[in-house]
């Protein structure tokens, strides 16, 4: 017999002055599946890359991937970029419970704004009674 789990994903946002960076407040994908995490960024520069880094629990951040248009690509997931820029995704191709934490989509050259995404990955039957970790 197959066990399925959901993979929870919530959207933690901070205060941050001139943050240009928006993310949506939760979503739900099955583990194994895609996890799609969203990102607005509608005041980027054109010189300016999208960054996304992760911290799991207790670790320090975690870089994940980044990109200036179109698509990237690595072993640990993809960066959909607009052709206007003004929003992305960051793609985990086969999401599992070591995909839990807490993500960050940064727009940055010198400096950078950053809103936090809370990413928990719960087996299927504890998602009604899910607990983040923040």
């Amino acid at each position: 017999m197959r066990l399925v789990a959901r993979v929870t994903v919530v959207l933690t946002f901070g205060t941050i002055i001139d943050a240009k960076t928006t993310q949506p407040t939760s979503m739900d994908c099955a583990e194994g599946r895609a996890a799609n995490l969203p990102c607005n960024h509608s005041t980027i520069s054109a010189n300016e890359y999208i960054h996304w880094y992760r911290q799991i629990h207790s670790q320090g951040p975690q870089y994940v991937i980044h990109g200036l248009k179109n698509k990237e690509t690595n072993a640990m997931a993809s960066l959909i970029i607009t052709e206007d820029r003004k929003s992305s995704t960051l793609i985990l191709p086969h999401a599992t419970l070591r995909d839990t934490a807490v993500y960050y989509c940064i727009v940055r050259v010198a400096h950078w704004d950053r809103w936090g995404c809370t990413c928990a990955i719960s087996p299927w039957w504890q998602v009604r009674r899910r607990v983040a970790f923040i």
